[in-house]
């Protein structure tokens, strides 16, 4: 036992310091009256009677003031006990005004709405950072100490493409996050997860039972940089347009209306050659003309007016347009808000891009689709696959000889605008390519 513990000991509680005050009190005053009464000529019976009298009211009074002390203590003891579990409701009676008792429950009455204030507000601040978690399309992770799992939001889900029971209690190395638990903060990730473009990586530290955290966050930069490149290619697009545009006109109809004389003039010299350049020069002036009309979609290209609109027919009216190959539907009855004419041009590119691969190794096509969280539409071929697929949707870029490179730039804008997103990746399932168009349900 320490010297502390002994001397805890030695000291006296409240209580017996009350018992003993009161005893003490009353000591002189019940010497001087049983003195009185022993030295005095009365009889034996009236000396006991009024001794035990004396010694009854001094001791019974004495208990009393303890009494009311350990009254007054186990009051508070239960009501801090009370607040200690969390029971905020119970409040302590008001004693006599002005006195200690009445300053200790005012205290403790005042420290549980404190108390009970302070557990709402922090209920309130703790559903609202859920509900934000829930929403931000943040992906989310905090690990531990031991770099285990311990919350992560529908967003990190989505980037892992696991549920939460699935994730939450695994450590980073299985989750392959580890890396991202330690160098500079914040960084860019490119394609480090399958699906998604550039990420932006955060890391900060917090506390949870006084143990230290850590949270990650990745945000999805990629849509964000695309809608800027966009916009500088819409400003490039227009001014090349009337400029490019300003000088083909006249180009072309001068080297028509030259062919045309240098046509009447039979005996001219290498008139053959001079015919065949002028053609030339008219031939690509028109396909240089033709392409920036193309490309010009994506600077005209209008906000989408989403209307209910049933999905089974759209995709029969965009196999009918295909001739040159069956393309098999697979899919129900189901309705979608979305731009009819901007989703059914978006479906024949990706259609005619699938039935062109297809074509190459005598494979097939088909269209799917499901609506669970969100809708979401494939279309699958047989064909060669996709050796690269880091510019398939970047302006110009194209593998097909006669491609202009705007159609899957076009179909990603117009997927966007719907505020979803399309992709397209090598099947795994077997050969060909897959495209995936997902739409918010």
């Amino acid at each position: 036992m320490t010297t502390s513990e002994r001397t805890a000991r030695l000291q006296p509680s409240i209580e017996q310091s009350v018992l003993a005050l009161g005893v003490l009190a009353g000591l002189p005053a019940s010497i001087l009256v049983l003195y009185g009464i022993w030295t005095e000529p009365y009889s034996f019976e009236v000396r006991w009677t009024v001794t035990a009298v004396i010694v009854f009211v001094w001791f019974g009074a004495a208990a009393a003031a303890r009494q009311v002390v350990t009254r007054v203590l186990f009051v508070a003891a239960n009501l801090l006990s009370a607040l200690r579990e969390g029971d905020y409701s119970i409040r302590g009676v008001s004693a006599r005004p002005g006195s200690a008792a009445d300053l200790v429950m005012t205290e403790i009455n005042a420290l549980g709405e404190t108390l009970q204030r302070q557990r709402t507000e922090a209920v309130e601040s703790t559903a609202l950072l859920s509900s934000v978690m829930q929403a931000i399309d943040v992906a989310m992770f905090a690990f531990d100490t031991e770099e285990r799992l311990v919350l992560v939001n529908p967003a990190a889900e989505r980037l892992l493409g696991r549920t939460s029971p699935k994730l939450l209690g695994r450590r980073a190395p299985e989750l392959r996050l580890d890396p991202y638990l330690s160098g500079p903060v914040p960084r860019l990730v490119d394609r480090g997860f399958p699906g998604k473009g550039s990420l932006e990586v955060r890391r900060s530290t917090f506390y949870r039972e006084g143990k230290p955290h850590q949270l990650i966050a990745f945000s999805d930069v990629s849509r964000a940089l695309r809608e800027q490149e966009q916009l500088a290619w819409q400003r490039i697009v227009r001014v090349l347009s009337h400029e490019i545009n300003n000088s083909l006109t006249p180009i072309k109809s001068i080297a028509h209306t030259l062919k045309r004389m240098v046509s009447r003039v039979p005996d001219l010299p290498r008139g053959a050659e001079v015919i065949e350049g002028l053609t030339l020069i008219e031939t690509r002036s028109g396909s240089l003309g033709r392409f920036l009309r193309a490309y010009a979609q994506l600077a005209k290209l209008p906000k989408p007016q989403p209307k209910r609109m049933p999905v089974l027919p759209l995709a029969r009216r965009v196999a009918e347009l295909e001739d040159r190959l069956p393309v098999q539907i697979r899919g129900d009855e189901i309705d979608i808000e979305a731009d009819p004419d901007q989703l059914e041009q978006l479906l024949i590119n990706i259609v005619r891009n699938a039935v062109d691969a297809a074509l190459e190794t005598g494979g097939g096509v088909w269209i799917a689709w499901r609506n669970a969280d969100e809708f979401e539409m494939t279309v699958e071929d047989e064909g060669p696959g996709l050796p690269d697929t880091a510019n398939l949707f970047v302006p110009f870029f194209t593998t097909k000889p006669a491609g202009s490179g705007i159609g899957l730039v076009l179909c990603r804008q117009i997927a966007e605008a719907h505020g979803g997103t399309l992709t397209l990746e090598s099947r795994r399932d077997g050969p060909g390519c897959r495209a995936t168009l997902k739409l918010p349900a």
